[in-house]
């Protein structure tokens, strides 16, 4: 399908745009966004040879992306080890818990920027055999130049807000080559399915939504054992993944939480780590008194708000607290998954602005399994009454497991879409 007008001219202006791409980076390091050793990836100058045998390369934008990918990877290496994964992310967070996380054998590197010459340079290396793109990760250079080498083409987990698809449906000569380049789309829902065919996708059908089937994030038993006695005896509330914007908000609920449990402790772990130290100096300029997990801060009775910013211990937090707020919702960035707080036991709270995760939220809040909030008033009303109301939170949370566990069931339907695409299995000779 022939590019129209906008495509053109987003494929020159990235084109052109190379002189921008080093200073572009150099400030994102100075910010902390970019590892200054792995910036040739950036580039599609790859870090490490490629592994012989047939590769797979997922491509996934953040941690939550991510967390949607790794059930799948971890399947795969362990039922198929005769082939080779590949994953690319964007972020520092991502990285690191990749790095983390990743089955042996697995290979992280930074996806390139999206220009075609940097993405030439990255499938010339790398020559992936099929190419699995997660959630809504469609850069025009990256779909076309992965199409343009023969590289089958997948779209998993599939969302799309709904400003991002009338943009789309505005563009069709951007929209429509695009998306028929997908061999196939796996969305969250009928509703997303329908609107990413319209948009020229030739195969798209609903599987549901992968981050109800993935295991809860993992929990160190000794940190919570000893965090648990740092809490000893006073109540505690989590804000998790936080914008900016967000915890001046969580700070201001806080205050208003003290007035009536004046030992109340909250805990904020920032959906950026790198945030940390301006978000404690920020509430330290309110007169609270604030501890870093990552400057290794102690926790005593006068500590008021507690801001984890380390890398891959959320689980851990929702496992400790019995309410949780999740962040990205009180401002307009669309919302974080809710389903690792429930599934390590924690009562959900969140703000009117989830449409990233729009019928998941609309399915809880319908069945009562999480409250909606939308500032510091109802935020600390909220948090008073379900730390207050035992039966209260329990019904909650109950509510909810039980939504999400309608929700699943979109794991072994992916797994068996992409495996479609993987050569057949060779069976092991067994000497005679």
């Amino acid at each position: 399908m022939k590019p129209g007008a906008a495509l053109k001219a987003y494929r020159l202006a990235t084109q052109l745009a190379a002189p921008v791409a080093p200073l572009l980076l150099a400030w994102r390091t100075r910010k902390g966004k970019e590892e200054r050793d792995r910036r040739p990836e950036r580039y599609g100058i790859a870090t490490l040879p490629r592994p012989s045998g047939f590769l797979v390369w997922f491509h996934a934008a953040s941690v939550g992306e991510t967390n949607a990918a790794l059930p799948l990877i971890e399947h795969i290496a362990q039922a198929r080890p005769d082939l080779r994964i590949l994953l690319t992310t964007a972020t520092v967070t991502s990285a690191r818990h990749a790095r983390a996380r990743l089955p042996e054998g697995a290979i992280h590197q930074y996806v390139p920027l999206d220009r075609t010459t940097y993405l030439k340079r990255f499938l010339d290396h790398w020559r992936p055999d099929l190419a699995v793109l997660v959630e809504s990760e469609v850069w025009p250079n990256l779909v076309l130049e992965t199409k343009a080498a023969g590289v089958p083409l997948l779209l998993i987990n599939a969302r799309m807000s709904g400003p991002s698809y009338k943009r789309w449906r505005r563009r069709p000569g951007m929209s429509r080559p695009i998306f028929s380049a997908f061999d196939l789309v796996l969305a969250q829902n009928d509703r997303l399915a329908e609107q990413i065919a319209q948009l020229g996708a030739p195969k798209s059908y609903a599987a549901g939504n992968l981050k109800a089937d993935a295991p809860p994030p993992p929990v160190d038993p000794a940190a919570k054992a000893d965090l648990s006695a740092a809490f000893w005896g006073r109540p505690i509330w989590l804000a998790a993944s936080t914008h900016p914007g967000e915890d001046e908000i969580i700070g201001a609920a806080h205050a208003k939480i003290k007035e009536v449990l004046p030992d109340i402790a909250t805990i904020i772990v920032p959906r950026h780590p790198e945030r940390g130290t301006a978000i404690a100096e920020m509430l330290r300029s309110r007169g609270l008194k604030v501890s870093m997990r990552s400057q290794g801060g102690g926790i005593d009775a006068s500590t008021d708000v507690y801001v984890a910013d380390t890398i891959g211990e959320l689980g851990l937090f929702y496992a400790l607290t019995p309410v949780a707020f999740i962040g990205g919702s009180l401002v307009k960035h669309g919302g974080q998954n809710p389903v690792e707080a429930i599934k390590l036991g924690a009562a959900v709270l969140a703000g009117p602005h989830v449409h990233n995760f729009r019928e998941m939220y609309g399915d809880l809040l319908k069945a009562g399994g999480a409250r909606e909030v939308e500032d510091a008033g109802s935020l600390a009303d909220a948090v008073l009454d379900l730390l207050q109301n035992e039966v209260a939170r329990k019904e909650v949370h109950a509510k909810a497991e039980a939504c999400v566990a309608a929700m699943t069931g979109a794991m072994p339907k992916t797994l068996e879409a992409i495996e479609a695409y993987f050569p057949e299995k060779v069976p092991l000779q067994h000497a005679s």
